[in-house]
């Protein structure tokens, strides 16, 4: 039998939705805010690291280091965000254990969806919203990875000139 906690007993079917988009808005602002606050850490470091292919008798080495350096910071980012909406999940007694939420929200904020896990009837609109989330968070890697890319390669174009 499913524990009943405070935050399931506030919740009843006709507010279900409204639950649903109390606790996934926040959720959405706040692990975007922490996403571009850490992409700006990563960027910092990152361009630390550029500043060595100026230097470098190997560009292409340490062109390689920045971007996997990025790449690695980026996915234990999502790894962290995940986390968060895995711990929301887990404080709504949505899902039955940590192992759990974890899981579930991997695949609903990659959009994987593949996980034989199914959120509780009146949080599930919690899981697109997860899945939306998790749309804007690797739509803004992706442009931070792409800007990353076309910043080194301008490095060593003018390096070679």
């Amino acid at each position: 039998m499913a524990k009943i906690t405070h935050v399931a007993l506030c919740v009843t079917a006709s507010d279900a939705w409204r639950a649903d988009w109390m606790w996934g808005l926040p959720l959405i602002v706040l692990t975007v805010i922490i996403h571009v606050v850490c992409l700006g850490l990563i960027n910092r470091r990152v361009a630390r690291i550029s500043e060595r292919i100026k230097q470098s008798r190997y560009p292409m080495m340490v062109f390689v280091t920045s971007t996997g350096t990025a790449t690695l910071l980026a996915i234990c980012l999502h790894s962290l965000e995940a986390i968060i909406w895995a711990v929301a999940y887990r404080i709504l007694d949505a899902l039955p254990d940590r192992k759990s939420a974890i899981l579930y929200s991997l695949s609903s904020i990659t959009s994987y969806g593949h996980a034989n896990l199914v959120l509780e009837a009146h949080w599930q609109l919690m899981g697109a919203l997860e899945a939306l989330n998790g749309w804007l968070l690797f739509g803004l890697t992706t442009a931070f990875l792409f800007a990353l890319v076309s910043q080194e390669w301008s490095i060593g174009i003018e390096r070679r000139r």
